[in-house]
């Protein structure tokens, strides 16, 4: 009986080179670009309905994270030039330099609008910088699922299709928890209705993506990315709930569901990003996740 097949490689090195960022670095930045994102697009709204304390806390949370998001990048890359260096060029078929020219654009528009805001001077700039920030947001949002679907990682790569629409989700869900957990309730309308639509969509989107993967949703399943992404599927659809519930509650108790919401939602999200992070990284260890799939396909192509 022929025994199952041991999938290694040359000297027992993996085929692929496993990503060297550091999780904390990495998954932080996807999870707060996300956020801040989501964010930015909620303060427009909150501005256009007018809605001034959500307006206020999504354009604080779009600025902040932002900031935090750049710090964790270029604390990964070593040092603030090299972020520098990649806006010597613009290639637009390039993921990781495209981005880099979103968050120099992006950046400086979330200060501005929270500035104007928080001042009480410069409206016009600062409605005009909320607007072009909330165009610019989703792309923000969704840009680092791009960037890691253009990798050789087979539990990014094979997600193409899917990965961006559950970044989408997921930062609506995020920017929708923080508006949630800040704002006062009576001006949270737009955030519960986000927070319900985001976590259909991230937790949907997901499903889908595993569906059509094949072998290498496999690591989604396994070890540490298993109870991340299991934590982010319970705390995104709980907090979601308790989001639509939060509407009908009065006084203190509509107030507490929407903090207990919010930071759900939050946590949720981040969970998220860390467990495809790490299943990312556990696809790349493993040579199977890459062999099975190549010669899948070659056995396709000469059928």
């Amino acid at each position: 009986m022929v025994p199952d097949a041991s999938f290694s490689s040359y000297y027992g090195e993996p085929v692929l080179n496993k990503p060297t960022w550091k999780p904390v670095d990495i998954a932080g930045y996807l999870y707060l670009g996300g956020l801040a994102g989501g964010s930015s697009v909620l303060a427009a709204g909150g501005q256009v309905t007018g809605r001034p304390a959500l307006t206020r806390v999504a354009k604080l949370g779009a600025a902040g994270a932002i900031t935090l998001s750049l710090g964790a990048l270029v604390h990964d890359l070593g040092r603030p030039a090299r972020f520098l260096n990649m806006l010597r060029v613009f290639k637009p078929t390039s993921p990781m330099n495209t981005g880099s020219w979103l968050l120099a654009g992006y950046a400086p528009l979330t200060l501005a609008a929270a500035a104007a805001d928080v001042t009480g001077r410069w409206r016009l700039v600062g409605a005009g910088a909320t607007a072009a920030a909330a165009v610019l947001g989703p792309a923000v949002v969704t840009y680092t699922a791009v960037l890691l679907s253009d990798t050789a990682v087979p539990a990014w790569h094979e997600g193409y299709r899917a990965l961006p629409f559950v970044f989408a989700g997921s930062g609506a869900s995020a920017a929708a928890g923080l508006a949630l957990a800040c704002a006062p309730p009576r001006q949270t309308g737009p955030a519960r209705r986000t927070a319900v639509l985001g976590a259909a969509l991230e937790l949907g989107a997901f499903r889908l993506m595993k569906r059509g993967m094949g072998l290498a949703a496999e690591p989604f399943e396994q070890g540490r990315p298993h109870r991340l992404l299991r934590a982010a599927e319970v705390l995104t659809a709980g907090g979601a709930a308790l989001a639509a519930c939060a509407g009908a509650g009065r006084g203190g108790r509509g107030r507490a569901l929407g903090v207990v919401a919010g930071a759900a939602l939050l946590t949720g999200s981040a969970a998220l990003r860390f467990g495809v992070f790490h299943a990312g990284v556990a696809s790349a260890e493993d040579p199977r996740y890459t062999v099975v799939p190549q010669r899948e396909r070659l056995r396709a192509r000469a059928g």
